[in-house]
């Protein structure tokens, strides 16, 4: 996979087939969105109750994991299946996937100097909405509970690392290129996907602060035209929620 492959095309150019293959991986998106609401609603209908506080550790791990893995799994293999170009690498050129030490190193830039940005919009956000009003809503699930200690771990990777991974294929993998391929500038490509993040989440209060938490997230996959970037970035703006989540629910923090 060349470089070019990778990069958005100037605005207002649509390459042949573009808006076909933009229009494929739009539903694509939409079928890994509607696999992640299918899988929570099954999983709350399996544990038999709608309100995950009250699920056992397992159910909380099932509602936390498993609709996001099968809503990037969908949309995967659907870019795998359908996405534009030759079959063999498919998927990882669509969803720009490139093993790239400097690529991955600005993510990791990206992160870190994306925490200047956002720990102290988290702190201003909190200061005036309520510290109650502006937990997300994995803190509210687990706030107040304990879990043993293998769940507390693993509720912290899935925080820290898989949710990021998950979120990233869908909203600046597969979304993304959607985008590109309709040929828009890339940064009304960043201002989009950037949005339909935020919004997707559906935690209305919190939304300002979940777009302003995604700038460095899309900077680092927009300067470097990498999904993997991204990725990285979004692990670093998680690491520290996910440690504070794991010191709650081992009782270090009150």
């Amino acid at each position: 996979m060349t470089d070019d492959e990778s990069q958005p095309r100037p605005s207002g150019v649509v390459a042949a087939g573009g808006l076909r293959n933009g229009l494929t991986l739009v539903a694509v998106f939409l079928a890994g969105q509607l696999a992640m609401l299918a899988t929570s609603v099954l999983v709350l209908l399996a544990f038999g109750t709608p309100d995950p506080a009250l699920m056992s550790d397992g159910g909380l791990l099932a509602v936390l994991i498993l609709p996001t893995a099968l809503g990037a799994t969908v949309a995967f293999l659907g870019v795998a299946r359908w996405g534009g170009g030759p079959r063999a690498g498919r998927a990882a050129r669509e969803l720009a996937v490139r093993w790239n030490g400097r690529d991955i190193g600005m993510g990791l830039a990206f992160g870190v100097g994306g925490l200047l940005l956002t720990l102290p919009a988290a702190a201003l956000w909190a200061a005036w909405v309520g510290a109650e009003r502006a937990n997300s809503a994995v803190g509210d699930v687990f706030s107040g509970r304990e879990l043993g200690p293998v769940a507390a771990v693993v509720t912290f990777l899935a925080v820290w690392l898989l949710a990021p991974i998950g979120e990233e294929v869908l909203f600046r993998g597969v979304l993304w290129r959607a985008l590109e391929h309709w040929g828009l500038n890339r940064w009304v490509v960043f201002a989009v996907t950037s949005l339909l993040f935020s919004f997707a989440h559906l935690e209305l209060l919190r939304t300002p602060l979940l777009l302003v938490l995604s700038i460095p997230i899309g900077l680092a996959r927009l300067y470097t035209g990498n999904l993997l970037a991204g990725i990285v970035a979004h692990q670093v703006n998680n690491f520290l929620p996910a440690v504070a989540l794991l010191l709650a629910t081992t009782g270090a923090l009150p």
